[in-house]
């Protein structure tokens, strides 16, 4: 059942699968994707030649409606890393029950040294290449590594041009002034802080004063430490990000911190602090410990050296699945990454949900309904997990796949 075909899937789908004990016919229509687009891409540089792109989007699931999943721009990407990524897209949005699907796509290049004329012309072209396959109604990318919103602006006005009249809900995460949402830019860490609390609450953890370490600094990592501190009044004592972390035991100071990262590229040299290697971050006496950065960073050799209450994977992936069961057995409580780090697609459905009404919500209006899906989605997990005595991890795919397999029945596809 479980072959080579299923290279690029994440390993904790399969697992799920034979825990749920699927026949056949379900898992295959799980482990595979609806569609796959290679798609190639000539653009012409400023320097007058021609270059070849290789662009990607995958398309996993639609039984609970349109697909969504983010478009990527990296010099390292592949089809696998596509694969697993709309994969997890499809789990996440069924989590957060809303009516999505998932998919995912990505350009193989480096951002960073286009020109602003190369970087559009690239996206513009990208979008005729796709634009049979996606629409408000069918597929509606958003930004992801290497993306934002005013390459999502240039995507949203290639398809319009196409089809020939205004199409804003073809993507989300746009520009305000043109069909963007209010509050999206901190939903994924709003979120994370929503896990965090309503875990809290479970757990009987006091917040207030809770020590927080948090490895990456970027959007989500950075906003994560604002919101842990002014929202649930807890002390962010250690960041880090890809030249190493900082840390103050009685809590940074983080518009030092902020303020350094923006000068110098890196938080380390913020005043005051103690500077630490890149992995002491999650080994410190912390309360919380927030993975915002990379894949793969918990291994079982650092796992082995935590002692938080809470790990929150605002990182797609951040834990290995052996450092996922010593963490179990050491009575860790690890909210997974699809639960965890769900705001950012979640507000990009309220988005969608505006653009199809000609509507526009206040910020206040967009966080709280990220909130109630937030917590909501939380507490069907840690049901799960406790009536199952299996792993938060598991119990997230276990709601998930329950809701993706019951649209499948609905529909006839099994």
């Amino acid at each position: 059942m479980f072959d080579h075909r299923h290279n690029g899937l994440p390993p904790q789908i399969l697992d799920c699968a034979r825990f749920m004990n699927l026949d056949m016919l379900t898992t295959e229509l799980l482990c595979h994707p609806i569609r796959e687009l290679t798609v190639s891409i000539p653009i012409r540089m400023d320097d007058g030649r021609v270059k070849v792109f290789t662009g990607y989007r995958i398309q996993w699931n639609d039984a609970l409606g349109p697909m969504k999943g983010g478009i990527r721009y990296h010099p390292e990407e592949t089809i696998d890393t596509v694969r697993s990524l709309a994969a997890w897209m499809t789990w996440k949005t069924a989590l957060l029950d809303l009516p999505l699907g998932g998919a995912k796509g990505g350009i193989v290049c480096d951002p960073k040294i286009l020109s602003d004329r190369e970087l559009q012309r690239l996206t513009r072209k990208y979008i005729q290449r796709i634009a049979p396959f996606i629409g408000p109604e069918t597929d509606v990318p958003a930004p992801d590594v290497g993306t934002d919103a005013r390459v999502m602006g240039w995507m949203m006005d290639e398809y319009s041009r196409l089809a020939g009249k205004f199409q804003p809900g073809v993507i989300t995460g746009k520009p305000i002034q043109i069909g963007g949402a209010l509050g999206r830019t901190e939903a994924t860490a709003r979120g994370g802080i929503a896990t965090i609390s309503e875990a809290a609450r479970e757990l009987n953890i006091q917040l207030k004063d809770a020590t927080v370490a948090i490895q990456g600094f970027g959007n989500a990592g950075a906003n994560a430490a604002y919101l842990a501190r002014n929202l649930l009044n807890a002390r962010v004592i250690a960041v880090s990000d890809s030249q190493g972390g900082v840390y103050h035991a009685e809590g940074l100071n983080l518009e030092e911190v902020t303020a350094q990262k923006k000068k110098t590229g890196s938080v380390v040299g913020s005043p005051n602090t103690e500077k630490l290697n890149g992995d002491d971050v999650f080994t410190l006496e912390a309360d919380i410990v927030i993975a915002a950065a990379l894949e793969d960073a918990i291994t079982p050799a650092i796992a082995e050296r935590m002692t938080p209450k809470i790990v929150a994977e605002l990182a797609n992936g951040p834990t290995t699945p052996e450092a996922d069961r010593i963490l179990f057995e050491e009575g860790v409580h690890v909210i997974p990454d699809i639960l965890c780090n769900a705001g950012g697609v979640t507000v990009s459905f309220f988005e969608m949900i505006q653009n199809k009404t000609f509507d526009a919500w206040t910020e206040e209006e967009v966080n709280q309904r990220l909130e109630k899906k937030m917590i909501k989605a939380y507490r069907d997990v840690f049901q799960m997990a406790r009536t199952s005595g299996i792993t938060m991890r598991k119990a997230a795919y276990v709601v998930a796949s329950e809701r993706i397999i019951n649209a499948m029945k609905l529909r006839g596809w099994i």
